[in-house]
């Protein structure tokens, strides 16, 4: 591989990257001259990728994969510093599994690139095509958005994820993450725009704004005319202030406050394997399920032994007053539910549980408490199953299966930049469509209005 030091482009990288950690004091009186700066590089960059070809961003995604595993052992070092910074500050269990990257991590990162290079590219494809009685011929052609905002809380992955996705359809992108995340998604940058400039695209093409002060996000929302769309991916107030602050279209990614409802046909073994996956898998992540609705005529034994196995399981349950009236021989291991519970996204081994009368109260409760993000039900009966997927509201409903798959790797995506839980124009895992516009290209023979 071409050494990076050989490229200009990269040079000039690394002297932004040395005056963005090293004069840090003179950064925060420019701070909207240096982020704009580094904005209006992504536009110009934009340019230059919205003509690639699928073969030229293929071989950067190749290129970026080489570079991060050469680059794995300062990319680790990296984020074990944040993690030492996290782990002092006291953060919870689940923000540092989000933070954390590991050599597998790493590697899955890499494998992600790979399925996005096998993937079609979107852009130039013909959604529609009709010819009109004059003689014109007018197709409907998915085209790049442009620049991309993304601000980001934690996960170091989203770096990557996001560059990947936002190159693979000729998008430039401004990254914002979280000061906990810094020096991991610095080392991760750095990695990308090197390989960038060794595969001869503009290294521009991918931003990150190492700034902690909060304005950072309020000048990326704000940047009309040089942002094209904004991504908020993190917690419940990333994404609020993002919606309050943003004059720039926002694809607005939500909180998963998902739903296990177990139906009074369903199967108990899948019951209890569906639930402990969709909770114990991976507890820190918006597709894990945070509310177990259980139908009161479900046999009595079934909804004991599966209470019982998920307390084995360390699941600290918050119940409803009629699950624990229903079974007084688990109570004093049951923490009464209070109101808050309903809402709460818990992203760790605790889990919410209502005893429901139907599946109309069921459906009532997913209405009133979900965030139309993922919600499943466990049902051997095949119309009842179908009545809950059309009757629920969310980006994402199964049946007989975890939440855990809303995800764009397991809907065969490749990597995605965020889980849209909004209805225009994009909506569950955002893959590779998602980062597209489309425009009209008309054809004609000298027809004239």
């Amino acid at each position: 591989m071409k050494q990076a030091g050989d490229s200009l482009a990269l040079k000039e990288m690394r002297n932004v990257e040395k005056s963005q950690t090293e004069k840090k004091p003179h950064m925060e009186q420019n701070l909207k001259e240096r982020v704009y700066e580094q904005i209006r590089l992504a536009k110009q960059a934009s340019r230059h990728l919205a003509l690639l070809s699928r073969p030229e961003k293929d071989r950067a995604l190749k290129a970026i994969g080489e570079r991060l595993l050469a680059d794995k052992a300062a990319i680790l070092a990296a984020n074990e510093r944040d993690m030492a910074r996290a782990e002092a500050d006291g953060q919870p269990a689940a923000y540092l599994d989000r933070l954390r990257l590991t050599p597998d991590r790493l590697r899955d990162l890499v494998e992600g690139l790979g399925q996005l290079v096998a993937l079609n590219d979107p852009v130039g494809e013909v959604t529609a095509q009709w010819t009109r009685p004059n003689g014109l011929v007018i197709q409907q052609v998915r085209v790049p958005l442009g620049v991309i905002g993304m601000v980001y809380e934690a996960r170091p992955n989203v770096t990557v994820d996001a560059a990947a996705i936002a190159l693979k359809t000729g998008n430039a992108i401004v990254l914002r993450g979280s000061r906990s995340a810094r020096e991991s998604n610095l080392a991760l940058t750095h990695s990308i725009r090197a390989a960038l400039a060794d595969s001869g695209l503009p290294a521009e093409a991918v931003q990150y704004l190492p700034y902690d002060a909060h304005e950072s996000v309020d000048l990326l929302c704000t940047a009309n005319g040089l942002i094209d769309v904004v991504i908020p991916r993190g917690g419940a107030s990333l994404i609020s202030r993002v919606l309050r602050t943003s004059t720039v279209p926002v694809l607005e990614t939500g909180v998963g406050n998902c739903h296990i409802y177990i139906d009074r046909t369903a199967e108990y073994a899948m019951a209890e394997t569906i639930t402990l996956n969709a909770k114990t898998s991976r507890p820190a992540v918006c597709n894990a399920a945070e509310t177990l609705l259980l139908h009161r005529a479900w046999p009595e034994a079934h909804r004991r032994d599966l209470l019982a196995r998920l307390m084995e399981a360390g699941i600290e349950l918050r119940a409803c007053e009629e699950t624990r009236r229903l079974h007084p021989e688990l109570a004093d291991r049951l923490v009464p539910a209070t109101p808050a519970d309903w809402d709460a996204e818990y992203l760790g081994l605790i889990l919410a549980v209502r005893t429901v009368d139907s599946m109309d109260d069921a459906l009532d409760h997913i209405s009133r408490h979900g965030t139309g993000h993922s919600e499943a039900i466990v049902a051997q009966d095949a119309a009842r199953a179908e009545r809950f997927l059309a009757a629920v509201d969310a980006a994402a409903v199964y049946h007989n299966a975890s939440t855990r798959f809303t995800d764009g790797g397991e809907f065969g995506f490749g990597a995605e930049i965020g889980i849209s839980t909004q209805k225009l124009h994009a909506r569950g895992p955002m893959g590779l469509p998602a980062l597209t516009s489309s425009k009209y290209v008309v054809r004609g023979s000298g027809q004239i209005r």
